[in-house]
């Protein structure tokens, strides 16, 4: 039987239009981002990604990477830009999501800062001070990481859950005595304060960090070619920058745009990125990265956590939690 037997014209017509609305429909993706100054800005301001695949790309800015991960688990997010730390937290207690890309490896893009005037010049100095810093943000582990280190018990350190705009205006209202932080906020920090250490000093003792962009595992599966689209897009934004960057310079198109969609000032940008180290396509796939070091790195940060009581227990594996397919057919084509 025939819908034209059974149901006027009109009916089918609607019918038809709406399969193709839901079909469209499909074509769009919610974007989590944070203020870490690196070239993805670039591909946001451009709109070239939406041009290249046709989608509508919802670009939603969050306070920090437990954000984006709670708003990924409740559906609202499809992909999103998160530290090591709440990726791991998330992989941990069962969220389905892939880590497809590293964003930027740390080093010494994020620091503990004491206020001038505090007394503070080590991690020593700490017990007894109040200390900002994101809970569960690479920040954040790299501080408790760096306590234990230097045999700081954590106890005896007011440790502050603040996202960076929050830590920003308690640093200026002389709330608070150091804080463990990014740019665009650690610019700031840095004009009446003391680098006490960074990350890439912490990480070179055995505990690295960085930033990842992640995926719903479900929605990658069904939107691969998007997924393709946007590494090669990431990759070429990437090499600009490494190819070009002392033209990346405060009255730039490029660095306009980062400061544009991170709220950070132009002429803070490039001596901020310059604190980033960009992987390309290879490094990327290789074990470095991908190709094994981010499992590995996730690994050793959920044991960390869980001795911290942030997770409830460590996965036997965090490969699975990581892909190179969309890297690999980037590089493929």
């Amino acid at each position: 039987m025939t819908i034209q037997k059974h149901f006027p014209k009109w009916f089918a017509v609607a019918a038809l239009t709406l399969a193709a609305n839901a079909f469209a429909q499909t074509k769009e993706v919610t974007f989590a981002h944070q203020d870490m100054l690196v070239p993805l800005r670039t591909v946001m301001e451009s709109g070239e990604l939406e041009k290249t695949t046709g989608y509508k790309i919802n670009w939603r800015m969050f306070g920090g990477g437990g954000d984006v991960i709670r708003a990924m688990a409740s559906g609202d997010v499809q992909i999103g830009e998160a530290g090591s730390s709440p990726i791991t937290a998330a992989v941990s207690q069962g969220q389905d999501i892939r880590v497809f890309w590293v964003l930027d490896d740390i080093s010494d893009a994020e620091a503990l800062i004491s206020r001038n005037g505090t007394g503070i010049n080590s991690m020593k100095d700490l017990k007894g001070k109040k200390v900002a810093t994101p809970f569960v943000s690479t920040a954040h582990y790299q501080l408790m990481v760096g306590m234990k280190l230097d045999g700081v018990d954590p106890k005896g350190v007011n440790v502050m859950n603040m996202r960076p705009p929050e830590i920003a205006a308690a640093w200026e209202r002389g709330d608070i005595d150091a804080a463990f932080i990014w740019d665009p906020v650690l610019s700031k920090l840095k004009t009446s304060g003391k680098t006490i250490a960074t990350s890439g000093t912490i990480g070179k003792k055995g505990f690295p960090t960085f930033d990842g962009l992640v995926v719903d595992a479900k929605w990658a599966e069904k939107n691969e070619a998007f997924m393709v689209a946007l590494v090669k897009a990431l990759a070429k934004a990437d090499e600009d920058y490494r190819a070009n960057a002392a033209k990346w310079t405060s009255d730039s198109s490029q660095v306009k745009a980062v400061a544009k969609w991170t709220k950070a000032d132009a002429k803070d940008v490039p001596p901020s990125m310059a604190l980033y180290k960009f992987p390309n396509l290879q490094e990327q796939a290789s074990a470095t990265w991908l190709g094994g070091g981010v499992a590995k790195a996730l690994s050793d940060t959920a044991v960390f956590l869980k001795e911290q009581g942030r997770v409830q227990e460590v996965k036997p594996s965090y490969g699975s939690f990581v892909t190179t397919t969309y890297v690999q057919k980037a590089m493929a084509k």
